[in-house]
């Protein structure tokens, strides 16, 4: 598909994503086959209805911040051959009364009838799905009536749908089992970590055993925040020749301690822990080699 365009009324909600810009998620392997039998279940839709079941049309996708969530959907609609709408959970929670309800109700009605045109992609999803309660007061009827409206839009959505959060704990069960597959996005594993790093090192390049030192001294770190570290060797290599300063590497690798912090709340990298991680990987071969154009 080459262009897809929508009306105001879901901009006002939504961003899209056209495939041309998507990026292929680096995935543990079991995340990695399942979303690769689901793919395939969808193009195989016609063989599946002949023996009397449909392909799952949706997935949560669920773990912690930066591990790829939103770029594993928006990889899958590309490889679908369709843009992702993308929808800003902020826009569509309201604070007026029966607000957020109908917010999801318009979205929902403006996008009806194109469903095959397109991903719907719902991250923080937490935002609209949070467990029902018994509580009286009137922001618990209120949130148990969003639940309410989203239950029912989901039932009927005839299209292929992604919903993300990292607080899995926090969703209505009811809405939980409205997803046909379940997916833990997990912290990457060492080989993750390797293929991430040399990734976003590119266009310059390692030894795979300078490489490895990386994989060890990230354990526990997202690949955002492996990005981030990569990209700030990058940012160095460049910025520090251009003003003449030193590309030092102990120094440098202090400059992007200080300044990239690890997600909260889960284990620390090592790199982020002692000097002793950071002493190692300084020691790998430096300045790296420029891969050829």
């Amino acid at each position: 598909m080459q262009s897809f365009e929508i009306g105001q009324d879901v901009r006002k909600f939504a961003d899209i994503h056209m495939p041309s810009d998507a990026e292929e998620p680096i995935l543990a392997g079991p995340v990695r086959a399942a979303v690769h039998e689901w793919m395939t279940e969808i193009w195989a839709a016609g063989d599946l209805e002949d023996v009397g079941i449909a392909p799952r049309r949706s997935a949560i996708l669920y773990g912690p911040p930066g591990c790829g969530k939103t770029t594993l959907a928006h990889h899958f609609a590309a490889r679908l051959g369709l843009p992702l709408v993308s929808i800003n959970m902020d826009s569509l929670v309201s604070s007026h009364l029966g607000g957020t309800g109908n917010n999801i109700a318009k979205l929902f009605k403006a996008l009806e009838g194109r469903e095959r045109e397109y991903v719907l992609f719902m991250d923080e999803f937490d935002a609209v799905a949070t467990k029902r309660t018994s509580d009286n007061q009137a922001s618990a009827r209120e949130m148990n009536a969003t639940v309410n409206s989203l239950l029912r839009r989901i039932e009927a959505f005839k299209g292929t749908a992604i919903a993300a959060t990292n607080r899995n704990e926090a969703i209505d069960p009811a809405v939980w089992r409205r997803f046909g597959l379940h997916l833990d996005v997990k912290l990457p594993g060492w080989n993750e970590r390797f293929a991430i790093a040399r990734r976003y090192l590119h266009p310059f390049t390692l030894p795979d055993d300078d490489l490895d030192v990386i994989a060890d001294v990230t354990e526990y770190a997202s690949p955002a925040l492996i990005k981030q570290v990569m990209e700030g060797l990058k940012r160095a290599l460049v910025l520090n020749a251009r003003l003449g300063r030193n590309v030092d590497l102990p120094g440098i690798l202090d400059g992007i301690v200080a300044s990239v912090q690890p997600q909260e709340g889960y284990n620390k990298p090592p790199l982020w822990e002692g000097k002793e991680a950071v002493a190692r990987f300084a020691a790998i071969g430096w300045p790296p080699e420029r891969a050829a154009a």
